[in-house]
């Protein structure tokens, strides 16, 4: 068996930059800093231009601002079509302290109609403003309860009390006429600080 030796003098090591031939043919160290740093040759590298980069920015950019407006103009909100007024239920049906659930506008999610004593109604979405969980009514504490995260809102306005829970529960408007309860609208709070 022979072996081989490898010649390491001085004579023969190279620096690595005399060695590494940058894409456009020139040694290392006749290239700009940032080749000599960066010394990796990206096939992309000659398809991004500034004028490229601008207009892909201009076009994300207008995509964006585009799309915000479309948003706004189709959104429901104060300016949209009124509601429906809605028969959801009797006065005499609901003893003080009961809940009942009902749909408004027709197919929406379920909402919740609270009586709360003998003259008071109150009506709102039934799905926690924190994570969408249905929420309890407890008329007795004067409270309603989402069990999922233990969140907690005041059961005469709505108001997020304790829990996850930052904004208010959307409150259905009622009318009473004739015994009849009847939903007109809807009403979205901001967010509680």
């Amino acid at each position: 068996m022979t072996s081989k030796t490898i010649d390491t003098s001085p004579s023969e090591v190279r620096e690595p930059d005399d060695v590494t031939v940058a894409p456009d043919g020139r040694p290392m160290a006749a290239q700009p800093e940032w080749r000599r740093e960066f010394p990796i040759d990206w096939p992309a590298d000659e398809y991004v231009s500034r004028r490229a980069m601008l207009k892909f920015m201009t076009l994300t950019s207008a995509a964006f601002v585009g799309g915000h407006a479309w948003l706004a103009a189709t959104a429901g909100g104060p300016e949209g079509a009124p509601l429906p007024r809605l028969a959801i239920g009797r006065v005499d049906e609901l003893a003080p302290g009961g809940a009942r659930i009902f749909q408004y506008p027709e197919g929406s999610p379920p909402r919740l109609l609270i009586r709360i004593d003998e003259t008071r109604f109150v009506a709102y979405d039934q799905a926690c403003t924190h994570l969408s969980c249905p929420v309890i009514p407890e008329p007795r504490a004067g409270k309603l309860h989402c069990p999922c995260h233990n969140g907690w809102f005041d059961l005469a306005s709505g108001a997020p009390l304790a829990g996850p829970p930052r904004r208010p529960l959307p409150r259905v408007t009622l009318e009473i006429e004739g015994g009849v309860i009847y939903a007109t609208g809807i009403v979205t709070v901001a967010a509680v600080s």
